[in-house]
């Protein structure tokens, strides 16, 4: 029997030789034969080739490629679903790497590598790419989720990007594992043996096509199915199968909503109303709410304006109060109108979200769906009866509220205020400003003077409490002619005030003040200074007392010759000057006491 393996390791001048010694004529002249054919046999690395199996054990197969020497096998490169290997058998091996003639150190008899997945891949891989062209539409199961994407079996595995899965990036791709899709080929490299795929790609395409259908026969009032794609603030995309419409917040509900998550949620099928279509830039506004009855038909009749109902708070503003009277029908509560005495800074004082309140329809819009409420309407009016509790000439005890430049709020009872003005305090004290006099929270007794009810005012007097003192009394005690005692108060340029009493104050007019004539009445008096001046005259119309100061040492003589010197120039035009002197002289012309402002 001759040694194959031996054989197969002799140089070709030696074969015949030993084939001669080791085997009959007949099988030499065989395996002669059989050296020649292999010797012309020209394998290449990489290439697939039919392979014999020549033997078989546990763990591989040794398959004869018609070459110098063997290779194996692994069992395991058979599927379970395949027959077990046996002798004899043919099968399609890839040469995977070529061994030397003489084999390697640890191969005396150069085994060569051989693979039969590896082959069966190529094999498939050709077959695919004969069969598909880039732009053609494959189908495959997402097999496992690689870096960057999907690894997918069309028949060899593919790639398919993450972000070509679909039109918006998924939130994990790997939820289409095990899923069969369909998709479009990208690029073949037939020298990586790499194929990419999209599948929005496809998505894109095939929305192109129903987005020109749908836009064809879409039509303004239709009612359409879609799904719920996104949502942001002021309302949710949906899908109505190739085209997204805008489904706005205020067309979810005829009533009030704070987000569109309070109506739809994403991937949720609903149906909508067409409400516009603009097939220019291909936008279509969508309704949910259009689909019921609008709620505010016939509002005049159902709410018509002075009727009284129940409703909800709903919202709360710094300008009023929202409230729900049914499922979308609201109205507005102004602050105005939320009470008749209180003094509202703010709705939520009297009103929180929940509360159920009576109101009192005031105004009715139907076209811009707004209803104009009233909850002091629903009460008495307290100012209906103000005549009867605050009349004229009363007296009444209030506190004081609020101080003004003008005068003092006095609050008689809640919500119910009377002004105190300023020249009202006193009859014959000059306020500035009402702090002099009075000051917050203090309780004061006043007089009610006038009410106004269309106005709601009341009018209030705290100088009307006594007796008007220039009707008698100072008239009495300030005669002309009189020398009087008193405090410079103030210096103005045009004369000096001098404070009699409490309160009261004479004028010293610049004219009045010396014998010469006197550019600044500092050069005379001081503020503070006590000095001693004559009563020149009492005007009690004018609340005006004249005073002199340089007739104080006037004897009748200089009195009787300054009366004549005045009359004769009251007869004739009087000059600037004679008018500053018949001022200081009390003839009404000057001014005596003018205000302090």
């Amino acid at each position: 029997m001759v040694n194959r393996n031996l054989i197969r390791n002799l140089d070709d001048d030696d074969i015949v030789n030993e084939l001669a010694i080791l085997a009959p004529e007949q099988e030499a002249d065989e395996w002669l034969l059989e050296w020649v054919e292999r010797e012309q046999t020209d394998y290449a690395q990489g290439e697939i080739v039919d392979g014999r199996i020549v033997e078989v054990n546990d763990e591989w197969a040794l398959i004869d490629v018609g070459f110098k020497s063997e290779g194996t096998v692994n069992l395991n490169e058979w599927g379970a679903d395949e027959e077990t290997p046996k002798v004899g058998d043919t099968v399609k091996v890839l040469i995977e790497e070529m061994e030397d003639e003489l084999g390697a150190a640890d191969d005396p008899y150069g085994m060569i590598s051989l693979s039969k997945t590896k082959a069966e891949k190529i094999i498939e891989w050709e077959k695919i790419i004969g069969e598909i062209s880039e732009g053609q539409v494959v189908t495959g199961t997402v097999i496992r989720k690689i870096k960057g994407g999907l690894l997918v079996d069309i028949g060899v595995n593919v790639f398919l990007p993450g972000s070509q899965v679909d039109i918006r990036r998924p939130g994990d791709i790997g939820d289409f594992i095990g899923r069969v899709i369909q998709a479009e080929v990208l690029k073949i490299d037939d020298t990586r043996r790499n194929i990419v795929i999209s599948r929005r790609s496809l998505i894109e395409r095939q929305r192109e096509e129903d987005r020109a259908y749908l836009m064809k026969e879409l039509e303004v009032g239709q009612i359409r199915k879609g799904i719920v794609k996104n949502i942001a603030d002021f309302g949710a995309f949906v899908d109505l199968g190739g085209i997204d419409g805008l489904l706005h917040i205020t067309d979810m509900a005829w009533e009030r909503i704070g987000h569109p998550t309070e109506m739809v949620s994403i991937d949720q099928e609903i149906e909508v109303k067409v409400l516009h279509i603009d097939r220019e830039k291909q936008k279509i506004a969508l309704g949910l709410k259009q689909k019921d009855r609008n709620p505010w038909e016939n509002i005049e009749g159902k709410y018509p304006v002075g009727s009284d109902h129940k409703g909800e708070v709903v919202n709360v503003m710094s300008y009023g109060a929202f409230v729900k009277l049914e499922p979308g029908i609201e109205g507005l509560v102004h602050i105005s109108e939320m009470s008749w005495t209180k003094r509202v800074n703010h709705p939520s004082e009297l009103v929180n979200i929940g509360d159920e309140i009576e109101v009192k329809i005031l105004g009715v819009d139907a076209e811009g769906q707004q209803l104009s409420l009233g909850m002091k309407q629903t009460q008495k009016n307290p100012w209906d009866e103000v005549l009867e509790r605050y009349p004229e000439g009363q007296d009444v005890v209030g506190k004081v509220r609020n101080l003004t430049n003008y005068g003092a709020f006095i609050e008689l009872e809640e919500g119910i205020d009377g002004l105190l003005h300023v020249s009202d305090m006193s009859w014959t004290r000059k306020i500035g400003h009402p702090s002099e006099l009075l000051e917050k929270g203090q309780e004061l007794k006043c007089r009610v003077l006038n009410v106004d009810e269309s106005r709601r005012r009341i009018a209030l007097g705290l100088k009307q409490l006594d007796s008007d003192p220039w009707d008698g009394d100072i008239p009495d005690k300030y005669q002309p002619g009189q020398l009087v005692k008193g405090n410079v108060t103030k210096i103005t340029n045009f004369g000096v005030f001098i404070g009699l009493e409490d309160g009261l104050e004479g004028l010293l007019h610049i004219s009045e003040l010396a014998e010469h004539k006197v550019e600044d009445p500092e050069e005379v008096v001081k503020v503070g200074e006590e000095i001693e001046v004559k009563v020149l005259r009492v005007d009690t119309d004018e609340r005006k007392i004249g005073l002199s100061l340089k007739r104080v040492e006037w004897g009748e003589e200089e009195e009787r010759a300054a009366a004549e010197a005045e009359a004769a120039e009251n007869a004739g035009a009087p000059t600037a000057a004679e008018g500053d002197l018949k001022g200081g002289l009390g003839s009404g012309e000057g001014p005596l006491i003018p205000t302090q402002e």
